[in-house]
């Protein structure tokens, strides 16, 4: 569906363009655009391998599973309908700590495997479980430790100091995060009290 939309826009810009005599600027943003997209590329290529190289070194030294087990007991107080040895609590685990170090495009196959897990574990298809719910909040939230997509986009545009956003992403992302929970119990227990 999103591609449709997509190059409906493109159409819908082109038309207008040549009904506006605009083709010349159209053009050269296209080429403007595609070659910062690539720089743009570039950079997220140098950050993310060096991030993802230091998670499989994690990974490798049995780093991430100490770290997971430092989790686990918070885990299960948040996910407390999900079994503490199901694949799903792994994927989950994995998931939070891959955006808790800025690495979204790693932590995206994990969270749908996460969600296939929990989709197993739910007894109404038809509806999202509480789990589902919870997670799903966690996820946008996406408490992170180190902004690394951000600072690489500052390192591109060559800003002086592109770690300036470590502690301000830490801050709200903490606060998002609780804010998060809080509202998920809130509504959480709310249905439970109309016996939904």
């Amino acid at each position: 569906m999103i591609h449709i939309i997509w190059v409906a826009l493109t159409l819908i810009g082109v038309v207008f363009a040549m009904f506006n005599g605009t083709m010349e600027e159209v053009n050269k943003a296209v080429f403007s655009g595609a070659k910062e997209g690539v720089t743009i590329a570039f950079g997220f290529i140098s950050v993310l391998v060096f991030w993802l190289g230091l998670m499989n070194i994690a990974e490798k030294s049995g780093l991430l599973e100490k770290l997971g087990n430092l989790f686990k007991p918070l885990m299960r107080r948040i996910f407390p309908d999900v079994p503490p040895e199901h694949p799903a609590m792994g994927y989950m685990l994995s998931n939070l700590l891959a955006n808790m170090f800025g690495l979204g495009n790693a932590a995206t196959p994990l969270g749908i495997k996460a969600m296939e897990q929990l989709k197993k574990l739910n007894k109404n298809k038809d509806q999202a479980s509480r789990s589902m719910i919870t997670f799903l909040a966690l996820n946008t939230t996406g408490l992170t430790l180190v902004p690394t997509t951000v600072i690489s986009i500052r390192m591109t545009y060559g800003s002086h100091n592109p770690t300036d956003i470590v502690v301000p992403t830490l801050l709200s992302t903490f606060f998002a995060t609780i804010a998060a929970i809080m509202i998920d119990r809130y509504f959480y227990y709310l249905r439970k009290r109309k016996g939904e």
